[in-house]
């Protein structure tokens, strides 16, 4: 059921995106209770502890200028102060804050009551597979499935927003509409299909053959994952993939309503995120510049092209 663009004088247009206030993204440390074979995170665990209370609130308070904070890492719930971050950052004036997760914490009720009550206002948990099989493979630890939905059931039986992001893998891409149907089914607020980014666990010197698929493969089944929640009346987006494989779908382009992001991450402080992928991050081919998108497209994550070329991005023709 893809809507298309909507249409002015004859012209295709997109929507115009909701603007989404800035944000501050805030990796605690690296600890993590799954250990995926596409981790963008990599071996960090080993490099790197968490960050202590104090470091923690000089961060919070040297910057609310920005409307919401996001605490990631690695796998937040494991901070051990993690509940106070998140009253600390609603004290500081945070309007949002989101815990993104692997979702396995919240299969306890006594802490979902926790982060409810410190004022949490949105939780992401990320599932990877429609059944325990898929997902526990992906994550390499057995029970992790039944964990991350019954955290999700939780969540919304206490009426906190649920965003899920689910990475597209060789292994999971062909079951992207089973997944929109269990998400959906779950109740979600909202879901993201990501493109696998081939860096950490998932990088070129690592399991990058066994992970990334190939975009050509994946644009059937991320379509219909879009369309089963679409016509559920869930927010759906993607990220990562480029609007040449997006042919009627270009509105659940995800890069185009992503807020101003400031990292804070091990190595050191990303201003700008959106400059980072556009800078570092992403590449554009040689035919992007004939591209109908090509002024709002970011292309695909460079390692991608690096390792299987260009042929595969056909830019969409103007008129």
């Amino acid at each position: 059921m893809a809507t298309g663009l909507q249409q002015k004088n004859g012209i295709e247009i997109l929507p115009e995106p909701v603007p989404v206030s800035p944000r501050l993204d805030l990796k605690v440390g690296f600890a993590c209770n799954n250990r995926c074979r596409f981790c963008v995170q990599g071996m960090k665990r080993e490099r790197f502890g968490r960050r202590s209370r104090e470091e923690l609130d000089e961060i919070l308070t040297g910057n609310t200028d920005r409307a919401g904070v996001v605490f990631t890492g690695g796998e937040p719930t494991l901070h051990p102060d993690i509940i106070w971050l998140i009253a600390r950052a609603r004290q500081l004036g945070y309007q949002s804050v989101q815990v993104q997760t692997n979702g396995r914490m919240f299969a306890y009720r006594r802490f979902c009551r926790e982060v409810v009550e410190a004022g949490v206002t949105e939780v992401s948990p990320a599932l990877h597979g429609h059944r325990a099989e898929l997902h526990d493979y992906l994550t390499t630890v057995a029970g992790s499935f039944e964990q991350t939905v019954a955290g999700i059931r939780n969540l919304k039986e206490l009426g906190i927003p649920v965003v899920t992001n689910t990475v597209i893998t060789r292994s999971n891409f062909r079951h992207l509409p089973e997944i929109a149907r269990l998400l959906v089914d779950l109740g979600v607020d909202q879901y993201q299909l990501a493109f696998v980014h081939p860096v950490g666990s998932a990088g070129p010197e690592r399991n990058f053959d066994s992970v990334v698929p190939r975009f050509q493969l994946i644009e059937p089944y991320v379509h219909r994952g879009l369309e089963i929640g679409a016509a559920a009346g869930r927010v759906v987006m993607t990220e990562a993939i480029p609007y040449c494989f997006m042919a009627g779908y270009e509105q659940y382009v995800g890069e185009r309503i992503m807020p101003s992001t400031k990292i804070f991450d091990a190595e050191g402080v990303i201003e700008e995120y959106r400059d980072y992928r556009q800078g570092e991050g992403k590449l554009k081919g040689p035919a992007c510049r004939q591209c109908k998108f090509n002024d709002i497209c970011e292309g695909p994550w460079r390692e991608y092209p690096e390792r299987y070329g260009w042929e595969e991005f056909v830019p969409v023709r103007r008129g």
